[in-house]
């Protein structure tokens, strides 16, 4: 402490006392330290505050709580427009910087004065750092005062420096201080008003600043903020909005964000890795924000790097990913591997679409090629995979204003110089295949942007189809659905499957198309037959079947997208097709395995694509007739049964027969067939979901409870009543990895084993003795030995296939197109 002696105001000296306040000085009051109460009562008068007054209390407030050092060597004016400043900020809500020199040129003592909100333990290190540095200081002491009523508060320093206030832009170093202390909400206030205006930035303002978490805040920076907003809105009713930026990691390296703006908490990983690893992506971090917003809005961020460790080509290409993103978010396409060419060959979502559907009928007419390796054909050449969508465009644009042919040649040139640098045969003879299928394609709904992609093709210009080949052939394919329909000529009836082989969907429609062609010969000349197989589909029957009937309107406007009409006698072409194949008007489809409630279904869409053939296009339905009440072929095959027992001595319609069967009683071959008498012995028999044992059947109650199952809609074996069923036996699922067998089983079926697969059990039936073998499902069970199971060409029942030699029936009744092969009927 210094105190100053004069003589006459002149300064003579000067006594120094050196130590440090007691622990009593430290605790107490400055009003009641005597030299700091004078200049508190000097600053009380010059304001006129009197005792217990708001102004007095306020005062001493604010004169108690600050540093006693300060106090001590400012003299009364200096403490006053502190006190002054203080008080002023604590009603504005502003941030101010105030310095003063130390008397004794010691340093400077600094305050800051903030809004409490504004403070934080990271702010105050950051304006300590700034001064220290500004000020070139050697040490600093800090202390921290809050204003009694927390709206405020200050941080008082004292930095032991050479330089003076003359030495600092204080007004540059304020804005600076101000600058550090401002919050993320400040900022984010500032641009939302500087960008919208004082109306629509307030809105915003109050719509998503407190709704942000502190996480967010402490993670995102106000242009990234900002633009999270600017998503958010455009958000709306959509279910989802995305962004693609390149920026660095922690560690500077350079990487991809993908963010992407949704309705929920979060997003599933489990769903969205695939679409991102689909299209190439390496993910190497994820995080999550939500807020309370009209609902739940959330943001999920993806950093990501291509498969070469790259950041993506975001000026050049990232509007294609944004759209194939989106468009797997929102389920309108497929997630696969194949998706990898919108980044490696810089293919839209749909032309990848247009690739898969080559790449489905190409692996459909090869059986023994996987899907995935011609997916990895074209992966591996991404640019052979672009030149072949060149080739497609320049086949079927409708608004290409280019020499096709031309341009169709120099394309084929391009192709062929590109497969020299194919190493491998088996790759190069894929991707000449899938050319091969874009030069034989004669029609295709692509551009006219449907749900479904169809493509017509000249079977004959096919290099690698097997024999025999239809005339005509189209291939379909969706998200939810693939499908083909072959014709053996211009003029064909035949009906359309619900598939459950989709692998080699083909191979099963083309053995039935054969026998619709021998079937149908007095009919019309030749025959067609079409089938379809569901992807995607739900597990429960109720929302299966309503899934089936959406997805074969589908597929049936994909064939009628491809199909002439017939207008006052005049052909008229579909719009936006180009076509290389002569007039096409006639398609007639009818019902088969499956479909056999669906005429209506297709009538519909003839009705609504006003086709010429109206309700003619589809046989069946409320105008015409019900494959299951009139149960044609049904007929037709139990007549058979019964002229073959009659032959033996038996009467089907009195005398009691056993029968093993393959199908249930929801089909109208196996349904009606097994209603004929009420005289059958059903031992055994299985669809492509159960297994049904009933070793000692009684044929009349057994027949009312088959009967039953035939009326109730889309019945199953499981539906069957377990208590008609007789003793051992049972109703069990055909993946059963293990089913046991009970002795009255065992005697039926002549076994000794007492537990087998499903597989194995079914194997056993076929081999079982019995009168009647009745078929009215779908597979080829039965070959005859001469043949391989590859022959057969139905590689899903090749464990369950037996030869025609081992069969211990006495009667086979044939309902199903093609449960025995051509040979094996021999």
């Amino acid at each position: 402490i210094g105190i100053k002696k004069y003589d006459n105001d002149k300064l003579i000296g000067e006594s120094r006392f050196i130590g440090l306040f007691t622990s009593k000085a430290h605790a107490s009051y400055a009003e009641n330290i005597p030299i700091l109460r004078m200049k508190l009562a000097k600053i009380l008068s010059e304001y006129g505050a009197e005792k217990g007054s708001h102004v007095y209390k306020e005062i001493v407030e604010i004169f108690n709580s600050m540093p006693k050092a300060d106090l001590f060597w400012a003299d009364y004016k200096q403490i006053k427009a502190n006190l002054a400043s203080i008080i002023e900020l604590r009603k504005s809500g502003e941030s101010r910087l105030i310095i003063q020199s130390d008397p004794l040129s010691r340093g400077l003592s600094v305050m800051v004065i903030m809004p409490r909100e504004r403070f934080n333990a990271k702010v105050r290190q950051a304006i300590q750092e700034k001064l220290y540095h500004e000020f070139d200081a050697s040490q600093f002491d800090y202390s921290l005062a809050m204003d009694g009523d927390e709206s405020s508060l200050r941080m008082h320093f004292f930095f032991v420096t050479q330089k003076t206030r003359t030495d600092i832009n204080h007004a540059k170093l304020e804005e600076e201080i101000i600058e550090i202390s401002r919050s993320w909400d400040d900022h984010m206030s500032q641009k939302l008003l500087a960008k919208y205006g004082e109306l629509k930035g307030r809105e915003l303002i109050s719509r998503y600043l407190s709704r942000f978490s502190d996480v967010y805040k402490a993670d995102v920076s106000i242009n990234m903020a900002f633009a999270d907003i600017k998503e958010l809105e455009a958000l709306g009713e959509k279910d989802y909005q995305l962004s693609i930026i390149n920026n660095n990691d922690r560690r500077g390296k350079d990487l991809s964000q993908i963010r992407i703006y949704h309705k929920n908490k979060a997003l599933v990983l489990s769903e969205i890795m695939p679409i991102l690893e689909g299209l190439g992506l390496l993910v190497l971090e994820q995080t999550s924000y939500f807020l309370e917003l009209d609902g739940i809005r959330g943001i999920d961020v993806f950093r990501v790097r291509d498969k070469n460790n790259q950041p993506l080509d975001v000026r050049n290409y990232g509007n294609l990913i944004k759209q194939a993103l989106l468009a797997l978010l929102e389920k309108t396409s497929e997630t696969d591997k194949l998706n990898a060419l919108v980044i490696d060959a810089h293919l839209s979502i749909r032309q990848v679409a247009l690739l898969r559907s080559y790449v489905m009928y190409y692996a459909q007419l090869n059986p023994a090629t996987s899907r995935s390796f011609v997916s990895d054909s074209l992966l591996n050449h991404s640019h052979i995979a672009a030149i072949i969508f060149r080739a497609f465009e320049a086949r079927f644009n409708p608004d290409f204003d280019k020499d096709r042919q031309s341009l169709a040649e120099d394309i084929r040139n391009e192709f062929f110089a590109a497969l020299d640098e194919v190493s491998s045969l088996a790759e190069d003879t894929v991707l000449r295949g899938l050319m091969n299928l874009v030069r034989a394609s004669v029609r295709s709904n692509y551009y006219k942007k449907k749900k479904l992609i169809s493509i017509k093709f000249d079977s004959a210009k096919i290099s690698t189809m097997p024999e025999p080949r239809p005339q005509f052939e189209i291939a379909v394919m969706g998200l939810n659905v693939e499908g083909t329909h072959l014709r053996g000529g211009k003029v064909a009836r035949g009906g359309i499957r619900w598939s459950d082989r989709p692998d080699d969907f083909r191979t099963e429609i083309l053995g039935l198309m054969k026998t619709q062609m021998t079937k149908n010969a007095v009919i019309v000349p030749v025959g067609s037959k079409g089938g379809f197989v569901l992807k995607n589909a739900p597990t429960d029957r109720a929302e299966l079947f309503a899934f089936a009937q959406e997805n074969y309107q589908d597929y049936i406007r994909a064939l009628l997208d491809l199909t002439d009409n017939l207008q006052a006698g005049q052909i008229v072409h579909p719009s936006e097709l180009i076509i290389y194949d002569q007039d096409d008007p006639y398609l007639v489809v009818a019902a088969d395995k499956g479909t056999a409630s669906f005429s209506d279904l297709a009538n519909q869409v003839s009705a609504e694509y006003n086709y010429w053939l109206a309700d003619a296009f589809a046989s069946g339905g409320s105008h015409g007739y019900d494959h299951k009440k009139e149960a044609i072929t049904a007929r037709g095959a139990w007549e058979s049964v019964s002229r073959h027992f009659r032959e033996i001595g038996i009467d089907v319609k009195n005398d009691e027969i056993t029968v093993i069967g393959i199908g249930d009683m929801a089909g109208d071959v196996f349904g009606n067939g097994m209603l004929y008498s009420n005289k059958i012995r059903l031992l055994a028999a299985f669809n492509h979901m159960h297994i049904f044992l009933d070793p000692n059947p009684n044929a009349e109650k057994s027949y009312k409870e088959r009967k039953r199952l035939f009326d109730l809609p889309r019945s199953s074996w499981a539906d069957y009543n377990a208590k008609l069923i007789s003793q051992g036996g049972g109703v069990y699922e055909r993946s059963s990895k293990s089913i046991k067998l009970s002795s009255e089983v065992q005697e039926m079926l002549n076994t000794t084993k007492t537990t087998m697969s499903g597989l194995e059990l079914i194997k056993t039936i076929l081999l079982a003795k019995a009168d009647l073998l009745w078929n009215g499902g779908i597979g080829t069970y039965v070959k005859a030995t001469t043949e391989s199971h590859g022959e057969v060409g139905d590689a899903s029942n090749d464990r369950l296939r037996i030869n025609a030699n081992e069969l211990a029936v006495s009667v086979v009744g044939e309902g199903g197109n093609l449960g025995f092969t051509q040979l094996a009927r021999v």
